[in-house]
């Protein structure tokens, strides 16, 4: 690829409040991110690029599907945010799009211009072109969503957009919207996680340092829990600038409101072999796979046998493997199994009293389930296994309770039953925080309206990982 296509790129995050019609003087509050944001914003401009490359969390997006925004072009302003006044228009390249979806698909990553329902800018993409249009920069853009495919998925998506401009000689610039961790104080808006802190050191060190791996390899339990939103934007701009050495600068950062807020300029100095990181990521989630295989215990891994044998061969295994401890043989319980791939669910399947005459076949069950039977989720391919993470719930005897006050979120999970219908809902589940939403989940997986009289269950599990 030609250098002179893509000058540089920018990592920005889009809080609205730093647009001074939003903020009305709140915007001072950040000050440094204002500042670091329009010296972003000069840098795009003095690279004169003919087009704008913008990903946003913001813009619809799907799990398993890249959606680029169709038509000609579209608006946008900040009445969400009390703004109406703040719009602006932009045109969409349409030749360039044209031709990202064909190499996208060609190459058998699941992208194209489906599924939009709302046209107009979300504030992903608004503010950054604010900012871009203060500095004079105002050529036609491309505006795409995030998924949730793997961080290997979203690096050959840049890849894709690089290709493509570098085919129709267009001099791009790549604007990588997002916030970081979004719990960094208990007075935010999300409240405070250890994680969101650790992970917004990581991650501003890794642009810091151009440390493009970084942002592909980051543990997605430590980015769940932060609650981060802007990561798979720079794994797409990580892509697009695949094999070139950068002049990284972070100019700002600041978590003021509880939320973080990084800006980074990545100039592009020149070609760099040591700088395709995709074969350097499939190296270092190999060895980490390894660690974790030889890390799980006897429950976890007959989950991974149960559900290996089956999508290899198509056949439940029909014979426990030897050396099995004496308490998943001899004793029967209720079992979840539950599947996550690159720090997204990918199956959960359980049973909450015994439907087998041990522990261990009925893990070998629901694994089985878990892989294939899903509703939510399509079968495991094959090629998926060494990126799948398993759980297994062992449940305890559920005991009635009278009342909400005898739960814990961390410690129990519950059952609800109205008549013939039942939900029911783990403990110490990521984003369940209260007991208020652990029963408002239960009660809409079990169909039962909260004004309806039903029977409320707690148990306690024994959690394998």
């Amino acid at each position: 690829m030609s250098v002179s296509h893509i000058p540089g790129a920018i990592i920005v995050p889009h809080p609205p409040i730093i647009i001074p019609t939003v903020g009305r003087g709140r915007e001072r509050e950040v000050q440094a991110t204002v500042e670091a944001y329009r010296a972003a914003a000069r840098q795009v401009a003095a690279w004169n690029p003919e087009v704008l490359i913008v990903t946003s969390p913001h813009c619809v997006m799907y799990a398993d599907y890249f959606h680029i925004s169709p038509g000609k072009g579209a608006s946008g302003d900040m009445s969400a945010f009390g703004a109406p006044q703040t719009g602006l228009t932009v045109e969409y390249d349409e030749e360039l799009r044209d031709e990202l979806v064909r190499r996208a698909q060609g190459t058998g990553i699941q992208a194209g211009t489906l599924g939009e329902r709302d046209p107009s800018l979300d504030h992903g993409t608004f503010l950054p072109l604010y900012f871009l249009r203060e500095a004079g920069v105002d050529c036609p853009i491309l505006r795409i969503g995030l998924s949730g495919f793997s961080p290997l998925e979203h690096y050959r998506l840049g890849r894709c957009i690089a290709k493509a401009a570098d085919k129709l000689g267009r001099r791009i610039v790549f604007v990588a919207s997002g916030d970081l961790s979004h719990k960094l104080k208990d007075d935010g808006p999300y409240g405070y996680v250890p994680e969101g802190p650790v992970f917004d050191h990581e991650v501003t060190d890794a642009m810091a340092a151009g440390d493009f791996l970084q942002f592909l390899t980051m543990d997605s339990n430590l980015c769940d829990r932060a609650a981060e939103c802007g990561l798979r934007s720079f794994q797409i701009m990580a892509g697009a600038l695949d094999g070139l050495s950068v002049d990284a600068r972070l100019l700002s950062y600041e978590g003021t409101f509880g939320v973080g807020y990084g800006v980074a300029t990545f100039t592009v100095t020149g070609s760099d072999e040591s700088r395709h990181f995709a074969q350097q990521y499939e190296e270092t989630m190999r060895i980490r796979m390894e660690e974790r295989k030889a890390a799980e215990d006897p429950w976890v891994r007959l989950a991974r046998l149960s559900l290996e044998t089956y999508v290899c061969t198509g056949k439940q295994l029909d014979v426990l493997p030897d050396g099995l401890p004496d308490e998943m043989t001899t004793r029967s319980a209720g079992a979840f199994v539950s599947l996550h791939a690159h720090g997204q669910l990918r199956g959960c399947i359980g049973t909450t009293a015994p439907t087998t005459e041990s522990v261990a076949w009925e893990i070998v069950q629901n694994a089985v389930s878990a892989c294939s039977r899903d509703p939510r989720f399509a079968p495991v391919r094959a090629d998926e296994l060494n990126s799948l993470e398993y759980s297994v719930d062992i449940l305890g005897e559920p005991e009635v309770v009278s009342s909400p006050t005898e739960l814990d979120v961390r410690k129990y999970g519950i059952i609800v039953s109205c008549g013939g219908r039942r939900g029911l809902l783990l403990p110490d589940l990521e984003g369940v925080d209260t007991v208020e939403q652990q029963l408002e989940i239960a009660l809409q997986k079990g169909g039962i309206n909260s004004g309806e009289r039903y029977t409320l269950e707690r148990f306690e599990v024994v959690r394998h990982t």
